[in-house]
C-alpha cells in the first residue's frame, strides 16, 4: 500500500507542482524506461484484441458474464486477449481467454484503490502512468471491444476514437457490448454533438453494437474486410 501511494503521489506532482529541471529529466527517464519495459514484455504478442470495461462488476453481474463469454469466443477464434489486467470486466475477459486456451495479457496500473492484478493472465505488466498503459493496449491490438465502464473506460474509448479520427492509428474494428448501457451515449452523440457540428455523420460509424458474444468474431472480420475495400 505504501508503494502504491508513493507512486501515485509522485505522478500527481507532474501536473500539480512546479518541479526543478533535474526532476523533470529524471521523470522523463523513468517514463522512457516504462515504455521500454512494456515494449519488451509485449513484443511477442500476436493477433490481440483489447477489451475495455469497468473494474467494478463482480462475477455475478451480467456484464461480467458477457465479457467472459466474449473473450472465450474470441479465444476459440484464435485471438489473444489483452485487458487492463484488473478486476471486473478485465478479470472476466482474461478468465475467458484462459479457459479458451488462448494467450491472456494484462496491462495493470498502480492505483491507491480498486485496481489489483487478476490471476488469469499469462503475461502481466504493471505501469505507473495511464498514458504509457494506453499506448500498450492500443499498440499491440487489431480490434477493440468496449464494455460498460466509468471515467477510465470513457477515456480509453474516446482517445481510441480520436486517434482513429485524426489518423494517428489505423481504422481498427471496434465492437460495443451492452446496448442498454450505451443507449443514452448514442443519443448524445446524435442529438447534441452531431447536431451542433462537433462531429461528422461518418464519425458515428466507428463501432458496431451487439449483446451477443458469438457475434463478435464475425463483426471484427466484417469490419476488417470493409475497411480494406
Amino acid at each position: 500500500m505504501t508503494i502504491e501511494k508513493r507512486n501515485t503521489d509522485c505522478d500527481a506532482c507532474l501536473l500539480t507542482r512546479e518541479g526543478r529541471a533535474f526532476e523533470d529529466i529524471g521523470r522523463g527517464i523513468r517514463i522512457w524506461w516504462e515504455f521500454m519495459r512494456g515494449f519488451i514484455a509485449l513484443r511477442g504478442a500476436k493477433n490481440c484484441v483489447t477489451i475495455f470495461g469497468s473494474a467494478r462488476f463482480d462475477e455475478k453481474h451480467p456484464y461480467y458474464q458477457m465479457a467472459y463469454q466474449t473473450a472465450y469466443e474470441l479465444g476459440k477464434a484464435g485471438y489473444t486477449i489483452m485487458t487492463g489486467g484488473g478486476p471486473g470486466i478485465m478479470e472476466a475477459a482474461n478468465r475467458g481467454a484462459r479457459d479458451a486456451g488462448t494467450c491472456s495479457i494484462g496491462c495493470n496500473i498502480v492505483l491507491p484503490h480498486e485496481q489489483r492484478p487478476n490471476p488469469y493472465t499469462d503475461i502481466q505488466v504493471t505501469f505507473r502512468h495511464f498514458f504509457v498503459r494506453k499506448v500498450m493496449l492500443l499498440r499491440y491490438s487489431q480490434a477493440f471491444i468496449i464494455f460498460p465502464g466509468g471515467f477510465g473506460t470513457m477515456d480509453e474509448v474516446f482517445e481510441t476514437v480520436t486517434l482513429m479520427q485524426t489518423g494517428k492509428i489505423r481504422d481498427f474494428p471496434i465492437v460495443v457490448m451492452g446496448s442498454a448501457y450505451w443507449q443514452h451515449m448514442r443519443q448524445f452523440l446524435v442529438n447534441t454533438m452531431l447536431e451542433n457540428g462537433t462531429i461528422d455523420e461518418k464519425d458515428l460509424s466507428f463501432a458496431r453494437l451487439t449483446d451477443d458474444p458469438k457475434d463478435v468474431p464475425e463483426l471484427i472480420r466484417l469490419q476488417k474486410v470493409g475497411r480494406t475495400l
